[in-house]
C-alpha cells in the first residue's frame, strides 16, 4: 500500500509548512510542457446511441452551445469596490468570514485593506478558474483521443468547444473588468500535470471530470449566489450549465467502466482521487493573496483554523467538495477496499457530503432552461 508520503509528498495531509514550501514553476515563462503519454484510439464501431445516457448528454450539448462574445453583457459597468462592500460590508468583519485576527497584522486593517483583500481574493479565484479551464481544454481533447466509445468521443468533442469558450470568457473578464490575473497556483498546477501525464484514459476522466470540474461546479454555484455583478452572474450561470454536463459525463462514463475493475485497480483510482482532493484543498489556501497583501501566508491561513488542533477546516472550502464526494460514492470509490477513500475524506473533513445529489442525476436541473439553481442542500 502506498504511504501518505509517497502519495502526496508528506506524512501529514495538514502539514502547513510543507504545503507552503512547494516550488512555483508556473509563474515563469509563457509555455509549460507536459508529456501526456497517451495512445490515440480509433474505433470502427460507429453505432451511435449504444450508451443512451451519453447520447442524451451529447444531444443536449449540441443544443446548449452559446457565444461568449454575443450572449454576455460585456458593456456592463463592473464596480469591484461596490460589489465587495455590498457583500462583505464597508469595514473589516473578520468573524463573519471565519477568520480570527487577534495578534496578526490583519487586526489593524481598516476599510482600504479590507476592500483590497477581497479584491485580490476575487482576482485570484477568477485566475485559478481561468487556468483550470485551460487544463480542462487539454484534458478533454485528450479524452477525444483516448476513450474507446464513439458516444463518448462525440460528447467529449462538444466539451472541447465548451472549455475553449469558458477560457475565453474568463480571460476577457479578468483582462477587461479586473486587473489582470495571478499565475497558476502550484498545487493546481501539479494536479493538472499529473492528470495530463497519466496514460490511462479513465484517470483523465477521474482527475478532470470528477475532481477538478466537480469542485469548480460547486465554486461557481457559490459565487453565482453571492455576486451582485450582473455580468459575472450571467457568465457563471452559462458556465455552470456546461460544467454540470461535464461532471455528469464523467459519472456516466466511469460508472460503467469501474463496475469491471478489480479491487487493486479501484484502489489506484481511490489513491488518485485522494491525491487530487489534497492538491485542490491545498490550492484553496490562496497563499499568493496573503503574500501580495504583505502578510506571512502561514499567519493568514492559520487565522482560519478551527478548534484546538492543527486541522485546516474552513467551512467554505469544505463546501466546495459537495459535488466531489457524492460522485465518488456513486462510482463505488468510497466503499472499495474496506472504505479506504471514505476514511481519507473523513480525515480532511468532507465526508458529510456523501449523500448530497450526485451530478449524474442533477445535471438537468442546472441547465439554462431550468432557471437559476436552488441553494445547495442535502439530497436526503
Amino acid at each position: 500500500m502506498t504511504t501518505l508520503s509517497e502519495l502526496i509528498g508528506r506524512d501529514d495531509a495538514n502539514d502547513l509548512d510543507a504545503i507552503l514550501s512547494v516550488d512555483r514553476p508556473y509563474a515563469e515563462g509563457v509555455i509549460h510542457s507536459v508529456t501526456d503519454n497517451c495512445e490515440a484510439i480509433f474505433t470502427w464501431d460507429y453505432a451511435k446511441g449504444q450508451r443512451p445516457a451519453l447520447n442524451k448528454l451529447y444531444e443536449k450539448a449540441k443544443d446548449a452551445q452559446w457565444n461568449g462574445e454575443t450572449d454576455l453583457p460585456w458593456d456592463t459597468d463592473v464596480d469591484i469596490e461596490r460589489s465587495i462592500t455590498s457583500v462583505f460590508g464597508e469595514e473589516p468583519l473578520w468573524e463573519e468570514i471565519g477568520l480570527r485576527v487577534e495578534g496578526t497584522p490583519m487586526a489593524s486593517w481598516g476599510r482600504q485593506e479590507w476592500i483590497r483583500y477581497h479584491s485580490e481574493m476575487n482576482n485570484w479565484t477568477m485566475s485559478q478558474f481561468m487556468h483550470g479551464e485551460q487544463g480542462a481544454l487539454l484534458c478533454t481533447a485528450k479524452i477525444v483521443e483516448t476513450v474507446p466509445w464513439i458516444d463518448a468521443k462525440y460528447y467529449a468533442a462538444t466539451q472541447v468547444m465548451d472549455e475553449a469558450r469558458h477560457l475565453e470568457v474568463f480571460v476577457k473578464y479578468l483582462d477587461e473588468k479586473l486587473d489582470g490575473h495571478y499565475p497558476l497556483n502550484p498545487h493546481l498546477g501539479m494536479l493538472l500535470d499529473e492528470i495530463i501525464g497519466d496514460a490511462r484514459w479513465d484517470m483523465t476522466y477521474l482527475g478532470m471530470q470528477i475532481m477538478v470540474e466537480g469542485l469548480a461546479l460547486a465554486a461557481f454555484g457559490t459565487m453565482h449566489a453571492i455576486t451582485p455583478d450582473p455580468l459575472l452572474k450571467k457568465l457563471l450561470r452559462y458556465v455552470m450549465a456546461d460544467e454540470a454536463r461535464h461532471v455528469a459525463f464523467g459519472v456516466l462514463s466511469l460508472r460503467e467502466y469501474y463496475e469491471h475493475l478489480s479491487e487493486a485497480e479501484l484502489f489506484e483510482r481511490q489513491e488518485f482521487a485522494f491525491e487530487a482532493a489534497i492538491h485542490m484543498r491545498d490550492r484553496l489556501m490562496a497563499q499568493e493573496v496573503w503574500e501580495r497583501m504583505g502578510v506571512d501566508a502561514k499567519t493568514g491561513i492559520l487565522a482560519g483554523k478551527r478548534g484546538e488542533n492543527e486541522r485546516l477546516e474552513d467551512p467554505f472550502q469544505q463546501l466546495l467538495f459537495s459535488k466531489i464526494v457524492p460522485n465518488c460514492k456513486k462510482l463505488g470509490l468510497l466503499e472499495a477496499n474496506d472504505g479506504w477513500l471514505r476514511k481519507r475524506f473523513t480525515d480532511i473533513g468532507v465526508i458529510q457530503f456523501e449523500d448530497w445529489a450526485d451530478t449524474g442525476d442533477e445535471y438537468e436541473s442546472l441547465s439554462i432552461d431550468a432557471g437559476d439553481p436552488e441553494p445547495q442542500r442535502d439530497a436526503g
